[in-house]
């Protein structure tokens, strides 16, 4: 009985660890498709210059070039943070099912019994930075988003600034052509 008892402990010993292996697989499979997804906008971001690098009738072509510049630096710090991110997890993941594997082998031979403890801590470590650099990278996410929304207000007020100019010149035109035929009771 109490031989099953230990068998017991060590199982479930063992099965700790995988609480921290699912959050790892978890972690692992979302920041995947957020560095996706920066790869995605980075080669729209290149089809955007390419657009306005060739085509003559792009309006604001200054001001579109130096946000994207900012786009893309902006892009080029999230995938370095996100690789940061996955490399810290993928360690992580291999150190937990290390621990996992020396909690048997503490069990069967009753030697390095420090090791699945080690390894645990550690491998909680390294999950711990790569959710910092996860939030460090999301704030730059946020601060993209937020330098897009306001490049798109600023070129919104441009449009309109032209279009006001336009409309005013227009209304001169059409005064200027009243005044030239001279008023209609005047006859």
């Amino acid at each position: 009985m109490q031989n099953a008892s230990y068998s017991f402990n060590v199982l479930s010993a063992m099965i700790t660890p995988a609480v921290l292996i699912s959050a790892c697989g978890t972690l692992i499979f979302s920041t995947s498709t957020r560095l996706a997804r920066v790869v995605d906008r980075v080669r729209e971001l290149s089809r955007a210059i390419e657009q306005f690098s060739s085509d003559e009738n792009v309006d604001f072509p200054e001001e579109r070039r130096i946000e994207v510049d900012r786009q893309i630096a902006i892009h080029a710090r999230r995938g370095q943070l996100i690789q940061r991110s996955l490399t810290s997890f993928y360690v992580s993941l291999s150190l937990l099912v290390a621990a996992t594997v020396a909690i048997g082998f503490v069990a069967v031979f009753s030697r390095a019994t420090w090791l699945p403890n080690t390894l645990g801590i550690v491998g909680t470590v390294f999950l711990f930075y790569g959710c910092v650099t996860l939030i460090a990278e999301t704030r730059l996410a946020l601060r993209s988003v937020k330098s897009e929304m306001e490049f798109t207000l600023k070129l919104r007020a441009k449009y309109q600034e032209r279009r006001d100019v336009a409309s005013a010149e227009m209304g001169e035109n059409r005064g200027s052509r009243i005044e030239d035929r001279g008023s209609p009771y005047a006859r």
